[in-house]
């Protein structure tokens, strides 16, 4: 008994240990970009000094101030605005689809959720330069419209973990609505929804999270229109072999601003996001 006993106390403090190492390197690049961006001199990416041997707050107000060649605060309002815009599109078209393949039967239904995993399997910048054309043709590249459209047209095909939480909430819960008089549309708006804050709120920081930190689709798709750059492709402008040295204590400020409303929201959505994904991992 104290044997096992000791061997759980080592097995405990091993694992603390590990896991502290663990933090500490995760933390480290963050920690040293967040002392970049106080940098008074900028030195380039390779300065001789880790730690800064002046601080300084102008990296933050000249990227809000000095916009003629990097135009910082409407490349974050653009991201701002795609980012909401696709959140809310993306939210509906995931619970809406979800909701569809946990509670109706219907002929088609096996057979659409096999495409549906099917094409899942392949990446989605497979197909960007064909995207670009279609929108070309239709005359919306390279416009804000765009970007929401694209984060938002394969919405549907991320029900998975919402299905599975849509899974957990009892039929016969929908089945009294029913012999109530209650509609489908009624059922899922006045019931479903707010039994399922927890994969709502994870649907809503899944869908949020990717066109605010995307640079693949927005770099094809915007091209060289230069004030619809998102943040993700206006910042790596600044690491251009002609910028890096002038602009990269700069970068980081940016970097560093553009994390904080994504940590924001974990922190404050964090057990409910937790809890989306255990529950819908539970029969998806």
């Amino acid at each position: 008994m104290k044997n096992s006993k000791t061997k759980r106390t080592v097995a405990n403090v091993v694992s603390h240990v590990f896991l502290t190492i663990l933090s500490i390197i995760w933390l480290l690049p963050v920690v040293w970009l967040l002392m970049q961006s106080f940098r008074e001199t900028p030195t380039g990416a390779f300065p001789k000094a880790i730690i800064p041997t002046t601080w300084t707050l102008s990296n933050y107000t000249r990227l809000f101030t000095e916009t003629d060649l990097f135009n910082f605060p409407r490349w974050f309002m653009n991201t701002l605005v795609v980012a909401i815009a696709s959140c809310i599109l993306t939210t509906i078209l995931t619970l809406l689809t979800a909701y569809a393949f946990s509670r109706l039967r219907f002929k088609a239904r096996k057979p659409l959720m096999n495409v549906i995993l099917i094409l899942g399997m392949f990446p989605g910048f497979m197909s960007m330069i064909a995207v670009y054309h279609i929108l070309k043709a239709i005359g919306l590249a390279q416009s804000l419209l765009s970007l929401v459209l694209v984060y938002s047209g394969g919405a549907a095909m991320g029900y998975y973990v919402a299905k599975g939480f849509f899974d957990t909430i009892p039929a016969s819960i929908d089945e009294a609505a029913m012999l109530d008089g209650a509609t489908k549309n009624q059922i899922f708006w006045q019931i479903t929804m707010p039994l399922s804050k927890p994969i709502v709120i994870y649907t809503v920081l899944t869908s949020f999270i990717s066109p605010w930190v995307d640079f693949i689709f927005v770099s094809v798709i915007m091209k060289d229109n230069y004030q619809n750059y998102t943040v993700a492709l206006g910042l790596y402008q600044m690491l251009a072999r002609e910028n890096i040295d002038a602009y990269f204590t700069r970068f980081c400020a940016g970097a560093v601003l553009i994390a904080i409303p994504i940590t924001l929201l974990f922190i404050k959505m964090q057990k409910y996001y937790v809890s989306g994904i255990t529950a819908g991992g539970a029969k998806g």
